[in-house]
């Protein structure tokens, strides 16, 4: 049966309301594209135009790198004492939550992600920065142990000019993963938000005019990710790119960075697989596993959209998890009771609804959700699919949106070979009452990430990455900082 609704107008926000196309943060200034092209974001609820934005070339790349170079070589950030650079880092902390209102009002606009989780999402961003404040005191070298006749150390220090590319589905959050360890560690920052939803990021470079950052030190390039994106991963006088996106994007950027052999991050694609044993506590693994592939509208490079259960409660469980999905309640953003909201565009929308269709192409069966919903913006039903392998399309591709497949399996070595089987490796998740089942699957799954009867969960002090082709480097913790700086070795002749 259609769902038929219309989403309410979107609260008035002063920064969407200003004159004129929006423009990019540039050396500590505020500039229109050099080409005076610009792009426009539209709002997923209902189709609508939010806001013209600066489209940036090669050219506004090179003005952005120049600039940010300029405020490394300088040194008033890189050589500031870590006490001082900590201040500044808690001061941009606490600008986030000054403003934390609006910054999420604004990704619930730009992205369609519900307000009582864009919330959540401001509240991590200025956590972020908390957690990262604490380290500029605390990268710390090391006195080697040498013969006598020599003083021997070793020193980290900053990379230099870094660049961040964030995704749409996160985007502040995701800005912050980048900019704050990497601020942390003295080096300078050119941020380029996904097309689709840049808003926030410019209001933030603006917020971050109320903190002692010197000019350049934060540069904000908006654009299209085949003209800005492209300049930033071949640029040579960019040290560093840290990415997080689809795997074909990744690919393409590391490629790139051969030319100067820039360090690179790569956070990407995943098709995680979400284990059920027959042991679990079914009511809870359901709701994880819903949770798992419905929240966020299943644009989560984690998404658990392989659900493998265990043959003898495979229909218990089938049971469970659509009663699950049935919480999810699609509509408007900003209705606090809302859970799902649209998938961030039309082309996304067009995307995920193909996999549908492609999915009974193949002898998938739907088993809930796959039904149209009538509303100006891009909302997609919450999809289960069952009579589903491993070598289905819908069981191989990452789809980014709220669809998952049912298989089963007999036993635990058929579920890892079937969890395993993917060019993905970047979460799974386990339910399962046994401890040990929990420690030994957990060691034979190869994915970055492994979550025991959760799922999605993730902490500021836990090293975040993938395994295969969901990329290399790690995101958060203590070893996000080793991407972010050079180990230098001093030797000294007494």
């Amino acid at each position: 049966m259609m769902r038929n609704f219309e989403v309410a107008a979107p609260p008035k926000i002063d920064f969407v309301d200003g004159p004129g196309a929006k423009p990019m943060l540039i050396g500590g200034e505020w500039v229109a594209a050099k080409s005076c092209r610009t792009f426009t974001t539209i709002n997923p609820a209902n189709g609508e135009t939010i806001a013209e934005i600066a489209a940036a070339d090669s050219e506004d790349v090179d003005l952005a790198v120049a600039a940010a170079r300029r405020a490394f070589e300088e040194s008033t950030w890189r050589d500031l004492n870590p006490h001082a650079r900590s201040q500044v880092l808690l001061d941009m902390a606490e600008a986030i939550e000054a403003h934390a209102e609006e910054l999420a009002q604004l990704e619930s606009l730009d992205g369609g992600i519900p307000i009582s989780i864009t919330r959540g999402m401001v509240a991590s961003t200025a956590l972020t920065f908390r957690y990262y404040s604490g380290w500029p005191t605390k990268i710390l070298g090391t006195v080697n142990p040498v013969s006598d006749s020599v003083h021997c150390y070793s020193v980290r220090e900053a990379l230099g000019v870094c660049a961040g590319i964030v995704p749409w589905n996160g985007p502040l959050v995701m800005a912050s993963w980048k900019i704050a360890p990497a601020l942390a560690t003295g080096n300078t920052v050119i941020l380029k938000p996904a097309e689709q939803t840049s808003l926030t990021a410019l209001r933030f470079a603006e917020i971050l005019g109320e903190c002692d950052l010197p000019p350049g030190v934060m540069n904000v390039v908006t654009g299209l990710g085949e003209r800005a994106g492209t300049a930033i991963a071949a640029h040579p006088d960019i040290d560093k790119v840290s990415f997080t996106g689809s795997t074909e994007t990744g690919k393409k950027i590391l490629g790139a960075s051969v030319g100067n052999l820039k360090r690179v991050t790569l956070e990407l694609g995943g098709k995680s697989p979400h284990i059920v044993l027959a042991d679990a506590d079914i009511e809870l693994a359901a709701r994880n596993a819903a949770s798992g592939f419905c929240a966020m509208s299943g644009q989560v490079c984690v998404a658990g959209t392989r659900i493998l259960v265990q043959d003898s409660v495979h229909d218990e469980f089938a049971e469970a998890l659509i009663k699950a999905m049935s919480a999810y309640q699609i509509g408007d953003p900003f209705d606090d009771g809302t859970t799902l909201g649209p998938v961030v565009s039309k082309q996304q929308f067009d995307r995920v609804t193909g996999y549908v269709t492609t999915g009974q192409d193949e002898g998938g069966r739907i088993a809930s959700g796959g039904e149209p919903v009538n509303s100006r913006g891009y909302f997609v039903e919450p999809t289960l699919f069952e009579g589903v392998n491993n070598g289905m399309r819908i069981a191989r591709e990452e789809i980014f949106g709220p669809v998952a497949a049912l298989i089963p399996f007999s036993d635990v070595d058929e579920a890892v070979r079937i969890a395993n089987d993917t060019p993905y490796g970047l979460a799974a998740a386990v339910a399962t009452r046994d401890v040990s089942s929990a420690h030994t699957l957990a060691r034979r799954l190869r994915a970055g990430v492994v979550w025991i009867n959760t799922h999605g969960e993730l902490d500021l002090t836990f090293p975040f990455g993938g395994f295969k082709q969901s990329g290399h480097g790690r995101e958060l913790g203590a070893q996000s900082l080793d991407a972010f700086t050079e180990l230098k070795s001093v030797m000294i002749r007494l």
